[in-house]
């Protein structure tokens, strides 16, 4: 090992741990862009490779522009509050029943639009339907968080990862859920179950029964039709193995100056109400990535992962799936699965092996506030609720809820083989 490889090790885990923890209450994107500027500063990675490593996010950062200008569109045309008064009328009076809605709702969303979608679109509108029902919004908003991660592999667009594990060679669907469809089944339902059990002093008492339904406005249907649109988009274009980028941010723009040239109002208010501190922050973890690569770590990891499928590819499956779960609240699952997916490029594994480490990338984040992008917006999208949840406040959660739906989904893909 040379000097620059322990620099470049010291300062990507120094990034990742102010990602994860935020000392000073910096934001996330703080750190993941200083410890990509700090490579470059001192020479530990060149000018161009940092840009390529940026590049690489381009559909990632196309998604993410859609997904968020769709839902402040929503917001603010008053759609998170219709929804909001329907779901507590048909939970009548039962939190439990509400936190029941919330959760299949959360699924539907992920799985034809992405967790990024619940953490983005359905957050907020989970938020106000606990206001309005006067209900504790704690166990719903960790439905959102939860269900997001757990029902990521449905379909393969019901997580961006998914993409990126397979290198864009995605398997037909019916491939997929021979694969995944019992997989994901057990995911959501222990998740369910052991969520439901954690928050069950929370869930116990009743909620509001009656509130004031309005009719949506028009800027809500038009939001409303945007998303609907965007979900059809990009089934469409899962199926014909296109990016999912392009599709959403055009759909989220189009949604945008529908609703302002219909309603003849500045965009401006509503661009300046997005997250954009987003974007920089996965193009850091990129960068971060990247760095990592140029150490070998990838190569030796390629070479650790053949030897044990060449011996038992069920074994290395469930054992590498596991230690990616895990890892992946280290470092986050976007950086956790770009270098999963280069390690398997060098691999050359057998499919199982592929299929246990997208459930770790994708399942193994619910355990830590920060282990997936997806859990990242969810909590930016609670925080501008006036929420918020620490990391060891989450963690209490997660530690009791992801391992035995992670368990549960490996050993259901192994014994599918």
């Amino acid at each position: 090992m040379t000097a620059q490889t322990y620099a470049i090790w010291a300062i990507c885990f120094i990034a990742t741990f102010g990602v994860i923890a935020r000392p000073f209450k910096l934001p996330e994107a703080v750190w993941a862009v200083v410890g990509a500027a700090v490579l470059l500063v001192f020479g530990l990675l060149s000018p161009g490779a940092a840009w390529r490593a940026v590049l690489k996010g381009g559909d990632v950062y196309l998604f993410l522009v859609g997904m968020m200008l769709l839902s402040e569109v929503a917001r603010n045309a008053g759609l998170f509050d219709w929804v909001a008064a329907h779901a507590v009328r048909l939970a009548k009076g039962s939190t439990s029943r509400l936190f029941a809605l919330v959760f299949g709702v959360g699924i539907v969303v992920t799985t034809f639009l992405s967790n990024d979608a619940t953490a983005v679109v359905l957050t907020p509108a989970v938020y106000a339907a606990a206001k309005r029902a006067k209900a504790d919004p704690l166990p719903m908003l960790f439905a959102c968080a939860l269900i997001a991660n757990a029902a990521s592999f449905v379909l393969p667009i019901s997580n961006p990862a998914n993409l990126v594990l397979y290198g864009g060679e995605m398997p037909s669907l019916g491939v997929w859920m021979a694969s995944f469809a019992l997989p994901s089944l057990l995911s959501i339902g222990v998740t369910f179950l052991v969520l439901r059990w954690v928050e069950r002093e929370r869930l116990a008492g009743n909620c509001e029964t009656v509130v004031e339904t309005d009719m949506l406005p028009r800027g809500g249907k038009i939001a409303l039709g945007g998303i609907i649109a965007t979900a059809v988009l990009l089934i469409a274009a899962s199926a014909q193995g296109h990016d999912l980028g392009l599709p959403t941010c055009l759909a989220g723009i189009a949604t945008l100056a529908a609703i302002c040239i219909g309603g003849r109002k500045s965009p401006l208010s509503t661009l300046g109400s997005v997250s954009w501190a987003v974007l920089p922050l996965v193009a850091g973890l990129f960068v971060l990535v990247e760095a990592l690569a140029s150490t070998g770590v990838i190569a030796m990891l390629a070479r650790w992962l053949a030897a044990g499928a060449s011996r038992s590819p069920s074994i290395t499956a469930g054992v590498a799936g596991t230690i990616l779960a895990f890892g992946s609240n280290l470092m986050n699952n976007l950086p956790a699965g770009l270098i999963a997916s280069t390690t398997l490029q060098q691999a050359h594994v057998p499919q199982i092996v592929t299929d246990g480490l997208l459930i770790g990338v994708d399942l193994g984040p619910n355990l830590s506030i920060t282990g997936s992008l997806a859990t990242i917006l969810w909590l930016t999208a609670i925080r501008r609720e006036g929420e918020d949840v620490g990391f060891w406040r989450f963690l209490k959660v997660g530690a009791v809820v992801m391992p035995p739906a992670l368990f549960a989904a490996l050993g259901a893909r192994l014994l599918l083989r």
